[in-house]
């Protein structure tokens, strides 16, 4: 098969949550190992960090990326989803994996593929440990799927794991109760290997974390108990100021409230790493924290696709997302003379709950994404307009963002999301944005 003949072959062969939800969810990891194994195990052939979380992984995953590869490393980044091209699941130094190792790993695995029917995201795994591997890299960076316990990831041992934060999402796969979930993102804690905990701020969380750590003897780290950042302002346009212990002034890139947390995860994944005798020069820090985007590829956060209007798209798609969010919304919606929304939202998502968090005082531009997850959009403009956010249906959101261009003048606001898949529909309208 060529590259087009492939990724048509995948499509159709490999169950893909992100296209067609629960049905292609696969628990458990006795593929993953077989996959592994048939491939000879490279994830041992390099150092692995391992990051879960709610919300936040992809933040910290690119930034820790970003960090290593200024420090001179050779570094492999595997983050789930993608918005324009799954490759960019799969990058070591900010480089997308070629079409021709694509090709030429599902050829070598089709018997594998054709016999056990691995998921998509089973099969991602495998081809990025094998490729960090053909590729050489010092270190990886490895961001698991929906869960920890039971993702396909979960096969390595990584020198370090991380979680970011802990909120209701996928409740139908990971337990309907932060503790619930938090036992799923927990699975990734090995023995003996340090762990860092983004967000405590439930007492009961914290204590589970607590237990945990010390039933299999991992030092745990509170992420915003550690001694990282002295002062910390977030800008007008959601970058940051940060004045840190270690590396003295630092110019945060990406935005949004979320990101001084992010910022402290890394700082304190920094400090461990530096105790096993890793070596970050100050440089490579502020080079990172400021340039993380352009490093490593990182789109679809709080990103900026236009001004004049100015057009903001951010894929967050829960409650905790949301909350971040809503400061950012608010602060457009007073800078500008209107907002028009362009929102999407998938059918397993808490809906009611995410629209909660919008802004009533903007124009609406209710759509669905390509793909089975989305939310019918009339069904979305109901639950809308029960919660007084008013608006119009659009049947994709091509359509929805031509509107609200058409509609919005030089001063106004347009933000696009509720979805990673409503994100990724309009980054094809803004082809300068995709990196």
């Amino acid at each position: 098969m060529n590259y087009k003949e492939t990724i048509n072959y995948l499509c159709n062969c490999t169950p893909a949550f992100h296209k067609i939800g629960p049905n292609a969810y696969k628990p458990g990891l006795a593929r993953s190992m077989a996959l592994d194994d048939l491939a000879g195990n490279p994830h041992k052939r390099y150092k692995t960090i391992h990051i879960a979380g709610t919300n936040g992984k992809g933040s910290v995953a690119h930034l820790l990326a970003a960090i290593l590869q200024a420090a001179g490393h050779k570094v492999g980044l595997y983050t789930s989803p993608h918005l324009t091209d799954f490759r960019e699941r799969i990058r070591v130094n900010g480089i997308m994996i070629t079409q021709q190792y694509v090709t030429d790993f599902v050829g070598k695995n089709i018997k594998f593929i054709e016999s056990e029917k691995p998921s998509f995201f089973e099969l991602m795994t495998a081809m990025a440990f094998d490729y960090f591997r053909h590729k050489k890299v010092t270190y990886a960076i490895i961001e698991t799927g929906m869960g920890g316990r039971l993702d396909s990831t979960n096969i390595i041992h990584p020198l370090l794991s991380i979680i970011t934060s802990i909120s209701l999402d996928h409740t139908q796969y990971l337990g309907d109760t932060l503790l619930k979930i938090a036992g799923e993102k927990a699975g990734i804690i090995k023995r003996n290997v340090p762990v860092i905990i983004g967000d405590p701020d439930n007492e009961e969380l914290r204590q589970f974390f607590v237990s945990k750590a010390f039933e299999i003897s991992s030092p745990i780290t509170f992420a915003t108990e550690k001694d990282t950042i002295s002062y910390a302002e977030m800008q007008y346009d959601g970058s940051w100021f940060f004045e840190t212990i270690d590396y003295g002034v630092l110019k945060g890139e990406l935005r949004g409230a979320a990101q001084k947390q992010n910022a402290q995860i890394v700082l304190s994944a920094l400090k461990i790493l530096s105790n096993s005798s890793m070596q970050i020069r100050l440089t490579a820090v502020r080079n990172a924290f400021s340039n993380v985007m352009q490093m490593t590829g990182f789109m679809g956060r709080w990103q900026e696709l236009h001004d004049a209007p100015k057009i903001i798209c951010d894929i967050g798609h829960n409650t905790g997302a949301w909350n971040m969010n809503y400061k950012l919304l608010i602060n457009e919606t007073r800078l500008h003379e209107k907002t028009h929304m362009v929102i999407g939202i998938s059918k397993d998502k808490d809906v009611e709950g995410i629209l909660s968090l919008m802004p009533k005082n903007a124009t609406y531009y209710f759509t669905q994404a390509s793909g089975e997850r989305a939310l019918p959009v009339e069904e979305l403009a109901n639950k809308g307009e029960a919660l007084e956010l008013k608006g119009k249906c659009f049947q994709s959101v091509k359509e929805a963002v031509s509107e609200a261009i058409k509609q919005a003048t030089a001063k106004d606001f347009i933000f696009i999301g509720g979805s990673t898949f409503v994100v990724a529909d309009a980054f094809f309208l803004f082809p300068n944005a995709i990196k």
